[in-house]
């Protein structure tokens, strides 16, 4: 394939000319992405001003299709936009009537775009819903936690919750069925001493169920755990004819971490441990299983020796 050679004079007419090409292609496009164009754009709805004596469903979704009117740079980004932007509708209306009209708004929805895009129109213009009569339910907060302690510490108590119920409001159908709401998760690192937090409720996804308060304040007790060995008694459960049982042995030695603080109180009567007569009864095992049915919530069980225990019945 022959190669056209160009002399110096040629090779720069022809940068020139190319030069003058690219300089008229991008001032062509500049002109026309700073002209005015109507572009539509998907919006999500983010409703204020609730109805205050009212519950209510959106009968549409919560997404219209916004007419706006726009730069063709603002038109180019609009496609490449991955979310939309939410704008903000006022359910004021609704103590009145059972539908908004985006035509009453739009002086207020263009206020939140930018100065140079315009709002022409709304798909659907009119939004429709029903209405039901709130109701108001307290239910307790469950803290959503994910605590790393320092080695030897941990919960030495109940974590304090406050205030420990939420007051809910909603229609009947919606609010239902909840019974608990849940926090943010509450994350710490490396603790070794008691800890005061402010957690926000977890974001509420319907928008027709309000929810208060906002935030809960969380108390964690913390202390240093040591070990502890305790001996306890072991009783006999479901002994319905009377057997007279003799164990061997009578003891069982149980090993816990208990918190410093409450190291002196935690002694036999904080645990119980029983032995199952079905056992022997039921399953025909010559051993019985030693459990423990009472064990201090702020303490941890290392082992409790010996798992399992003889015994002799005399009739």
């Amino acid at each position: 394939m022959p190669i056209i050679k160009l002399t110096k004079v040629e090779q720069k007419r022809f940068l020139a000319l190319v030069t003058c090409l690219f300089l008229a292609v991008g001032a062509w496009l500049f002109m026309a992405l700073n002209n005015k164009y109507v572009y539509t754009a998907k919006t999500v709805l983010d409703y204020r001003n609730f109805p205050q004596k009212k519950a209510f469903h959106p009968l549409q979704s919560d997404t219209v299709d916004l007419q706006v009117e726009g730069t063709g740079w603002q038109l180019l980004f609009a496609r490449l936009r991955i979310k939309p932007q939410s704008i903000s509708i006022s359910l004021e209306k609704l103590n009145n009537r059972n539908f908004v009209l985006f035509s009453e708004q739009l002086f207020n929805v263009n206020r939140q775009l930018e100065t140079s895009q315009k709002i022409i129109s709304v798909k659907p213009d009119t939004l429709y819903f029903d209405f039901s009569e709130r109701r108001v339910k307290r239910v307790p907060v469950n803290l959503v936690s994910n605590l790393h302690y320092m080695p030897q510490y941990g919960v030495s108590n109940e974590i304090q919750i406050n205030p420990s119920y939420v007051t809910i409001s909603g229609p009947e159908q919606d609010i239902r069925n909840i019974n608990e709401w849940n926090t943010d998760t509450l994350k710490i690192e490396k603790i070794q001493a008691t800890t005061v937090a402010r957690v926000a409720m977890m974001q509420n996804k319907m928008k027709n169920v309000n929810i208060f308060p906002t935030s809960v304040d969380v108390k964690l007790p913390v202390d240093e755990f040591t070990e502890k060995i305790i001996e306890v008694p072991v009783k006999v459960i479901n002994n319905k004819e009377y057997y007279n049982i003799k164990l061997y042995p009578k003891k069982v030695k149980i090993t816990l971490l208990v918190a410093l603080s409450k190291y002196t109180q935690v002694n036999e009567e904080f645990i119980e441990a029983v032995v199952d007569m079905n056992e022997w009864k039921v399953f025909q095992h010559n051993e019985l299983t030693v459990k423990l049915i009472r064990f201090p919530d702020y303490c941890k069980l290392v082992q409790s020796q010996p798992a399992k225990i003889d015994f002799i019945i005399e009739k």
